[in-house]
């Protein structure tokens, strides 16, 4: 007899104002796998300045899970919805994940000496470096690669610059 057990998906999930990492933390207690993207950012106030972490997209997390599961978020203080396309939850794929997750790690510009026969709007992958993994599509081609990240099911785009010896065309 065959189980009919659902691959767990990446689902984009939304929170009350400023309960990201509140809801964060009582997802993982309820056995999800959730990412929060974070970047540090400095913060003034009158008498001094602060490097704190603030969600990269406000009142936004990635649950992964089976569909099945989503009912049990419902239950969960701070939650306040899933983003839907065409009726459905909206599913992010692993690789966008996966880019966000490289992004993030490091923010770091180089310099190529290299020239590859990538144009711009073609699919790349980056072979080396801190951005290791990506897949993207080149904007600009010149010293260096302008690369675009993008979730699709957020609308949301990243820019970033790579050099040229470090992204292989690919085809998608």
């Amino acid at each position: 007899m065959k189980d009919n057990v659902e691959e767990p998906r990446w689902y984009v999930l939304k929170t009350n104002s400023r309960a990201e990492k509140k809801v964060h933390e009582r997802l993982v207690l309820l056995g999800f796998t959730v990412y929060l993207p974070m970047v540090t950012t400095i913060k003034q106030w009158s008498d001094r300045k602060k490097k704190i972490e603030v969600p990269l997209i406000s009142s936004t997390l990635f649950i992964q899970s089976a569909e099945a599961d989503l009912k049990k978020l419902f239950t969960v203080l701070g939650f306040h919805s899933l983003l839907y396309f065409l009726g459905k939850p909206a599913i992010v794929r692993d690789f966008e994940i996966r880019n966000l997750k490289i992004l993030l790690q490091e923010n770091v510009d180089f310099d190529s000496e290299d020239s590859l026969d990538v144009v711009p709007g073609d699919k790349v992958e980056v072979i080396r470096g801190p951005f290791q993994g990506l897949i993207a599509t080149s904007i600009e081609v010149n010293r260096t690669h302008k690369l675009i990240v993008q979730i699709e099911s957020l609308d949301q785009r990243f820019v970033v610059h790579v050099p040229k010896s470090f992204v292989k065309k690919i085809n998608a």
